[in-house]
């Protein structure tokens, strides 16, 4: 039993590392009205976001008297919870399903493994094959009762993607009791998330009654931690206008339910609470594997981790603060070095010993001339007292003041353009010649 739970943990591992985008649920449910309830709501829960960003997934959908029936009973959060468990992370169609065995179970996660809060065994599903062909489907929980049936298949995308309908929902006592409103404090969340400074700066600001009206009809927000403070290039918040406070921190929300499954499927720039409506103060979205991470135009950061999912409001954490491009400008991109800047501008002001002279930088065929202690003005006639100026040998090899020819002999730090020019000159030579025979 344990070598079966750790090969189906692997299979749940690469199943979340390999994220596409090949199918799209409410598009293929769009065709089948009689599930138009069960689509309403995948989009409402952003559950369909999750099963579009998985390769392999099988959707166990219910007509819509049973999903009517089934919401009218609970909150939003709790739909979300009960769609989670119907959605299996692996590709059942019908043949797959009547190839069991009569009796042989088969225990599959399920997409609320990856999103509830349960124990592990209350997120995966038991298939089972009964006398006279009937699969029943039901809660890994034990005693569990098989009260959902396999009634027929709706649409297989081969290998990636089956939609199956089923007789009722899959539950288990306490799946569904998440209802909306109930009370959390965001600010407390904040503070246990490793977000203080965060929550200190909406409190003083005034932003958290911002937060708090949002959240009843959608709200996201990307969460600083404390360490994204202490990061290079943070402005100092102590001088920042109140304005322009207010302004970052309506950058780190949305005012849209939009968990990390959407965000990895989000195409585009995203409006924030900051944004005024002319494509200002947006966000982009960069995903690979199971990494998310949000863009400025500036920067990045990359999502850490869930505080909180219950839909319509959804908490995360991000690794560095969000500075919008509007605010803040990109810092300059420093010029490369000058050939100038690398050649020490000074001379050694004693003559270096024949033999220990340093290599010079190689920056061409010239090297840089070293400062004559002479004059150039002739010197003065006989019988005048002249300055008397150091002799300073330059190195044996050191080309003279008025030398702008390149030294003849080689050298580690020049390169003779003329031993190229005949290179290439050889080469055209070499060529000719051997047309030449060719021809002949």
């Amino acid at each position: 039993m344990a070598v079966y739970h750790l090969h189906l943990l692997i299979c749940l591992s690469l199943t979340l590392l390999i994220p596409t985008n090949s199918h799209n649920i409410t598009s293929i449910l769009d065709g089948f009205p009689q599930y138009s309830v069960y689509n309403s709501f995948l989009s409402q829960t952003k559950v369909c976001d999750e099963i579009n960003s998985h390769e392999t997934v099988t959707c166990l959908v219910l007509s819509n008297s049973l999903m009517s029936s089934l919401a009218s009973k609970h909150s939003l959060s709790g739909i979300k919870n009960a769609l989670s468990l119907l959605i299996l992370l692996d590709y059942f169609d019908p043949q797959k399903l009547h190839d069991q065995t009569r009796g042989t179970t088969v225990l599959t996660p399920t997409l609320y493994l990856t999103s509830g809060d349960a124990p592990f065994n209350l997120r995966l599903v038991n298939i089972t094959s009964f006398r006279g062909g009937l699969i029943g489907f039901a809660s890994a929980r034990p005693g569990s009762a098989y009260d959902a049936t396999y009634i027929k298949s709706v649409k297989q995308v081969p290998n990636n993607l089956s939609v199956l309908e089923i007789s009722a929902p899959i539950t288990f006592p306490g799946l569904m009791d998440a209802p909306f409103g109930a009370p959390f404090n965001l600010t407390d969340l904040l503070e246990k998330a490793g977000c203080k400074v965060f929550a200190s700066l909406i409190i003083s600001s005034g932003v958290l009654e911002m937060y708090e009206s949002a959240m009843e009809n959608g709200f996201t927000l990307f969460a600083p931690t404390d360490d994204a403070f202490k990061a290079d290039g943070v402005p100092d918040f102590t001088t920042l206008s109140r304005t322009d406070l207010v302004t970052i921190l309506q950058y780190h929300a949305l005012a849209s339910y939009t968990p990390k499954a959407s965000l990895k499927t989000a195409r585009g720039p995203i409006a924030t609470m900051a944004s005024n409506g002319s494509g200002t103060y947006v966000l982009s979205v960069t995903s690979r594997g199971y990494d998310v991470s949000l863009n400025t135009g500036i920067g990045s950061s990359r999502i850490a981790s869930s505080v909180l999912d219950n839909t319509p409001v959804c908490i995360l954490t991000v690794e560095r603060l969000l500075l919008p491009s509007e605010m803040f400008n990109a810092a300059p991109v420093p010029a490369a070095p000058s050939l100038v800047a690398i050649v020490p501008s000074q001379a050694p002001t004693t003559a270096p010993i024949p033999g220990t002279e340093a290599p010079l930088p190689n920056v061409g065929w010239r090297r840089p001339r070293p400062p004559t202690p002479k004059p150039r003005t002739p010197p003065p006639p006989n019988g005048h007292d002249s300055p008397i100026v150091p002799s300073i040998a330059p190195p044996p090899d050191a080309p003279t003041p008025d030398d702008d020819e390149p030294p003849s002999g080689p050298s580690d730090a020049t390169v003779s353009p003329a031993r190229p020019v005949a290179c290439v000159a050889f080469i055209f030579f070499l060529v000719f010649i051997i047309g030449s025979t060719l021809d002949e």
